[in-house]
Formats: structure tokens, C-alpha cells, sequence
């Protein structure tokens, strides 16, 4: 075996298909016998769907993802207009992340990987992993795709340095009496601050925090009084939620892996970097390494590039992730502002945002994932059909110059 990836969530779903496209054999182990109904992501972004157009798998997630054409930094009412993106996909999906997962399962299995259900994995051995019931899988190459908690980060020796949780946010998927126009609303204030995305299925998410939970202290379980309480204080109407399918907390505890490579072992997703899911950035970013990782890993894996050509991906994607643990962190301090000088803080960034076009398109491309440059590896638009073109999972010329098989500059 190739590789045996450690996880089966969109980022190691994802990394499956890439190796397989590219030639390398690959095994994916998850713990879990069935996949997990709850879903932590929701929120897939533009450059997300543009990587899956650029392997012709886009159509389901348009077909059943609710379009959502804005979005926001740090909560503030300032929506940000997607529409001067360059890109075929000015919008955000909104689609559980179990759906998103048997989706990328589909590829992966259709492109030939193997997945393993039920098998945790114990550690690492010279050559593979270890299971929990002692089979040892052998794989030349590991990648742990298997969360902040991650087995083959800790099996590595690989430093996770970050910060505890200071605050934390809550979540509910719910069915709603009264939603609101659109499906869409969001409010904020001193009481707190909360967001409502509808889902398929005639669900809406509700998401947000409050300053009862600006606390190091795990506040405990969340209730659907409790809930309901805290939306109306912030919302003035608890827009009829009832019937609920998930209540969920979750802090801004912050980490990121010291080396996203060890040797033969590499880190993906989850497992190298943590953080308060403002924006709904996660699963795109994890998605985005195994993407930058995986045209690399099968060409080495099957002799045709050098080991030297897996170091880049360390160069290229733990800055990325750098910069995301510092977006996070700042949007997170807008977002818990909830003191007179936070809300002061929240009105002066707003200003600015409104009074800065520029600003905007920034935060804009950040949030969206299209200003990811890897120094002159920069991502490449869909110009003269290059999505179409990138399917193959291999380099393509352009007038632009040669592209590479994740889209970005050779």
C-alpha cells in the first residue's frame, strides 16, 4: 500500500480521491462504523467549489447546497458581496457535512480507495499503523486526517502549541415556526450574537454566543431552554424553534501543528490546525491541504517526483494555516465583544469596512479561499476553460504559464 490515510472526514475523503486520481494506492481507516449524522461543517466556500469543478464533481454540491451570496467578518451586519469575486462561484454552499461526506466517499470509492470502517488506530509502526486490535496496515506514507484530537499527530512526536479555550459558541439544528424572511437573520449586541442559515431538510442552523459562555469553564450541555432563552435575548423572538436535531457547544481553543510533515507521516484538516469556526472556514481549509497534498504524495508515492517535492507542502500550507489562526482569533474578539468596548470595537471596524470597498473585496478573498498565493504559485481563475482542463489531476499549460494539478502556478 501506498498510503493509509488515518480519517474519514471531507479532508481525508478528499485526499483519497487526489491519490487515486494520481496513480497511488490508498487506504483511509475510520474509527467511526457509520458516519456521524451531526454536522459540524456546513459552510462550503467558493474556492472549495471551484476544486471541485476542477475534478468534475461540482454538480451535486450546486444541485443541493442552499446559495447563500455574502458573507460576514466577526459577525459584523456588514455583509460582505460576493458577486466581485473572481469566480464562477460568487456564493457559499450550505450543506451538512454528512452529505458533503458521502459525496467525496463516492469519489474516493469510484476512483478505487479502500476504506475502512469500525478500525481505530492505536499507533504508528515502521511502515504503517497499528490498529486497536493489533493488525498492523502497511502504508510507505501516513497522513493523519483524524481531528484536533488527532492519534498518528500525537503517535509522531508532532508539537500542537496553541491556547485554551476562553469562550465558547453554541449551535442548534432546529426546526423553526417562524423563520425569518429568506430563511436568513442575524443579530448582535450586548446580549450577544447569533446567526440563522437554513438547511435542507427544513432545518435552520442557529449558531452564536452570549456573555454568559465568555468563560474558560466548560459551561456545560447545552438545552433547548436554554437555547431558546438566550435567541430571544438576542434576537427579541426565538422565531418558534422547536424539535431539535443537534445542540452542540464549541470554543476557540487555537493550536496549530508545529510540522505538517515528520518523515514519512503528514498532517492534513483537523489535525494540524484548530480554531473557533468563525466564517466556516474549517472543512475548507482541511479540504485545501489534501488538495495541495495529494497531486504531490501520488507523484512521489509512484516514482515520478522526489521525496524533496513533499517538503513543500509543509512551506506552502502551514502558512495558510498561520494566517487562518489569526483570522479566526480577531473575528472571534469581534464577535465576543460584548462589553461597551467591544461593541465600540464592532462599530469602528464596521465603519471602516463600509467606507473601504477595497477592505471588503479583501476580507472577501480571504474568507472565500481565493487569495491563497504561494509565492509564485499564485491560485489560477477559470480562464479558457482551465477547471474543465485541471480534471486529469495533472499540469496544464496556460497562457499564464504552467498550471499545476491543484490549480495553482507551477
Amino acid at each position: 500500500m501506498d498510503v493509509v490515510v488515518v480519517g474519514a472526514g471531507p479532508t481525508g475523503l478528499w485526499l483519497a480521491g487526489e491519490l487515486r486520481l494520481g496513480g497511488a494506492s490508498v487506504t483511509v481507516v475510520e474509527e467511526r462504523e457509520v458516519r456521524d449524522p451531526n454536522s459540524k461543517a456546513l459552510t462550503i466556500h467558493p474556492r472549495t467549489i471551484e476544486i471541485f469543478d476542477c475534478r468534475g464533481v461540482v454538480e451535486p454540491f450546486l444541485a443541493e447546497g442552499v446559495r447563500i451570496p455574502n458573507g460576514h467578518f466577526g459577525g459584523l451586519p456588514d455583509r460582505m458581496d460576493f458577486a466581485a469575486l473572481d469566480t464562477p462561484y460568487p456564493f457559499t454552499l450550505a450543506l451538512p457535512q454528512a452529505r458533503t461526506e458521502e459525496l467525496l466517499e463516492e469519489r474516493a470509492l469510484g476512483l478505487g480507495a479502500v476504506i475502512l470502517r469500525g478500525r481505530a488506530v492505536a499507533g504508528l509502526v515502521d511502515g504503517g499503523v497499528e490498529l486497536s486490535d493489533g493488525t498492523v496496515l502497511s502504508g510507505r506514507y501516513v497522513v493523519g486526517c483524524d481531528g484536533t484530537r488527532s492519534t498518528v499527530r500525537r503517535a509522531a512526536g508532532i508539537e500542537f502549541p496553541g491556547t485554551d479555550a476562553t469562550t465558547w459558541g453554541w449551535l442548534g439544528d432546529v426546526v423553526l415556526d417562524s423563520p425569518p424572511d429568506r430563511g436568513f437573520a442575524s443579530a448582535t449586541g450586548p446580549s450577544g450574537g447569533l446567526m440563522v442559515v437554513p438547511l435542507p431538510g427544513g432545518l435552520h442552523r442557529i449558531v452564536g454566543g452570549d456573555p454568559g459562555t465568555n468563560t474558560a469553564e466548560w459551561p456545560g450541555e447545552l438545552t433547548l431552554d436554554e437555547l431558546r432563552r438566550t435567541v430571544k435575548a438576542i434576537a427579541g423572538t426565538d422565531f418558534g424553534l422547536r424539535d431539535p436535531r443537534w445542540l452542540s457547544r464549541f470554543g476557540n481553543a487555537t493550536r496549530q501543528a508545529a510540522t505538517y510533515r515528520s518523515g514519512t507521516v503528514l498532517l492534513a484538516g483537523d489535525a494540524a490546525h484548530m480554531h473557533f469556526p468563525t466564517g466556516g472556514v474549517g472543512m475548507n481549509v482541511g479540504i485545501q491541504d489534501a488538495h495541495n497534498l495529494g497531486w504531490k504524495l501520488a507523484a512521489v508515492a509512484t516514482g515520478r517526483a522526489g521525496d524533496s517535492l513533499l517538503d513543500t507542502y509543509h512551506a506552502e500550507r502551514h502558512p495558510v494555516g498561520a494566517a487562518l489562526l489569526e483570522h479566526t482569533r480577531a473575528q472571534t474578539a469581534l464577535m465576543t465583544g460584548y462589553s461597551p468596548e467591544g461593541q465600540a470595537l464592532r462599530a469602528v471596524v464596521s465603519g471602516l469596512i463600509a467606507a473601504a470597498p477595497d477592505m471588503s473585496l479583501i476580507l472577501a478573498e480571504r474568507l472565500s479561499g481565493l487569495d491563497v498565493d504561494y509565492g509564485t504559485g499564485r491560485r489560477v481563475a477559470d480562464h479558457d476553460s482551465l477547471f474543465t482542463r485541471l480534471r486529469p489531476g495533472r499540469h496544464v499549460k496556460t497562457e499564464a504559464g504552467l498550471v499545476r494539478p491543484d490549480g495553482h502556478l507551477a
